[in-house]
């Protein structure tokens, strides 16, 4: 994605949600990796705008479900129904045939409801009845859920946290922007007027154009060294797996797409570590006085790993 594109994608975005250029920016790193997002943090601070916003800049199909207990696997992924006109079985599409799909509040869905994305998220396909169903590309999944209110909900299992690439949150706004978000507020509501300035095509492309992004050696077993470095530190029961080290592989690649460079650096690594690697690393302490212990794992990851200082875009 050239830096033009994520520019018109940020400034459509910010016309609706104030602030957050830091989670734009992942949200766009994200899209260019074919990888899905999670968004947790407390109700009211806009994930569902702001997922809302992402896809009414882009020119492509989106459908909300909200999940519930209720909810059932062909709810989401769709069934075959019997059509008495013609004597056979027809498969109805779900809401998972669009191209983005807001889950919504994924957490309160029972654990055989939320497995019913596994197949989709990972393979971008749906088997049902031994047929299987592709999923137009592209496909992201933006999930939320919130860290209050567990009464009822089903934890995300291990499995499922690894298929999204990041997780990200947003966070209260500031006091300049509290007062800029009841001025853009007071009387319409900006997302109603919302235009799409990308179309499919050159997202597709933009997807194809980042694995051309050169990353030399030493920046490659910087990477190793961070993942590995997150198995090896006191009270890591779980460390990233390797489809960790490639989620932080395509997204470091991704952030340099979206600075115009054709070859990734060690900040880039720094710059999405944490919101690629901490979801993944399963601690023995819990969290305490607002401290996720999974995020101090990768923090002291960094510290320890030694930061190289060859030159890179020559290697």
């Amino acid at each position: 994605m050239h830096t033009d594109t994520f520019q018109r994608i940020r400034s459509n975005i910010a016309k609706v949600i104030v602030g957050r250029d830091d989670t734009v920016t992942l949200l766009m790193a994200a899209l260019l990796c074919k990888g899905h997002v999670l968004i947790e943090d407390v109700p009211g601070t806009g994930k569902t705008m702001l997922s809302k916003a992402l896809a009414k800049s882009l020119d492509c199909e989106f459908a909300r479900i909200q999940f519930t207990p209720d909810l059932l696997p062909s709810d989401i992924v769709g069934m075959n129904i019997y059509n008495q006109n013609i004597g056979a079985f027809e498969f109805k599409k779900g809401p998972i045939f669009t191209n983005i799909l807001l889950a919504d509040e994924i957490n309160r869905a029972t654990p055989r409801t939320q497995s019913a994305l596994l197949e989709c998220m990972e393979e971008r396909q749906v088997t049902i009845d031994n047929e299987t169903h592709r999923l137009d590309a592209p496909f992201l999944v933006l999930a939320t859920q919130n860290p209050v209110e567990t009464g009822g909900t089903f934890p995300l299992p291990e499995a499922q946290l690894d298929r999204f690439i990041i997780k990200t949150h947003m966070g209260y706004p500031d006091r300049e922007d509290a007062l800029q978000i009841l001025d853009r507020f007071i009387t319409d509501d900006p997302l109603d007027e919302l235009a799409s300035v990308v179309g499919t095509d050159e997202i597709v492309g933009a997807q194809e154009a980042i694995k051309q992004v050169e990353v030399a050696p030493v920046v490659k077993q910087y990477m190793v060294d961070i993942v590995e470095q997150t198995r090896k530190i006191d009270g890591v029961i779980l460390g990233v797996s390797p489809r960790g080290l490639l989620a932080l592989l395509r997204m470091s690649q991704a952030m340099a797409a979206i600075k115009d460079r054709d070859f990734v650096t060690p900040d880039d690594v720094k710059d999405v570590a944490v919101p690629v690697l901490a979801h993944r690393i399963i601690c023995a302490s819990v969290y305490s006085k607002g401290i996720d212990p999974a995020k101090e794992v990768v923090h002291e990851a960094l510290r320890q790993v030694p930061i190289p200082t060859e030159s890179l875009k020559d290697q």
